[in-house]
Parts: structure tokens; sequence; C-alpha cells
């Protein structure tokens, strides 16, 4: 199993409306794309109050292509992303690492 770091840095004021996509949008279709996460998280502590955190589960790399892919390319979420952009972009910066446990994780 593999996980991935996902960390979206959203500018000043415009959190609130990435996490309404996330929620009323990018979560069905991960759903429909057999995308799985693990959590989400905002910074409660930290460099910015404007961040959205999540991970994400993969089997391998090949199935985090094949359905990343396909989720970055669907239709739906296109639209929902233009929409939700509409009054000017969300994000100032993402970052995502592919993380892979250690022998002594509780996460395998």
């Amino acid at each position: 199993m593999l996980y991935e770091l996902r960390i979206y840095e959203a500018l000043p004021g415009r959190l609130p409306r990435l996490q309404q996509r996330f929620s009323e949008d990018a979560l069905p279709l991960f759903a429909q794309h057999g995308i799985r996460p693990v959590g989400f998280w905002t910074t409660y502590i930290g460099p910015s109050l404007n961040t959205l955190t999540y991970i994400l589960a993969w089997e391998d790399l090949a199935e985090r292509q094949n359905r990343w892919d396909a989720f970055q390319n669907d239709p739906t979420w296109l639209a929902a992303k233009e929409r939700s952009e509409r009054d000017g972009p969300l994000l100032a910066r993402v970052e995502s690492q592919i993380l892979q446990p250690t022998a002594y994780s509780a996460l395998k």
C-alpha cells in the first residue's frame, strides 16, 4: 500500500470555497473513480491557516496513475473545477508526496 500526502495552500479567503468543492464535487467523484481518501485536515496551528491537507490510499503507482488520470479528465470534474474558480483561482500551491509505510507503521 502507498499513501499520497497532498497539501493545498489556498489563496487568502478561498479555503472555505476549496472545502466546499471537495465536499460537494470532488468526494463523490473520488468514490466513482475508486479513489480512497484516508482523511482530510485543515491547519489548526502552523505556518498557514489556509492549508488543506489530505491523504489518499493506493495499492500501487499504476493504480494511482490510472485512477487519478481518469478523475482529472472526467468532464464532471472539469466542469465543477471551472465553476468553483469562476471568481478566480482557489490555490496558491499544491504539493504531493507518495509515501511508503515503514515496517513499524500502524498503517500498512
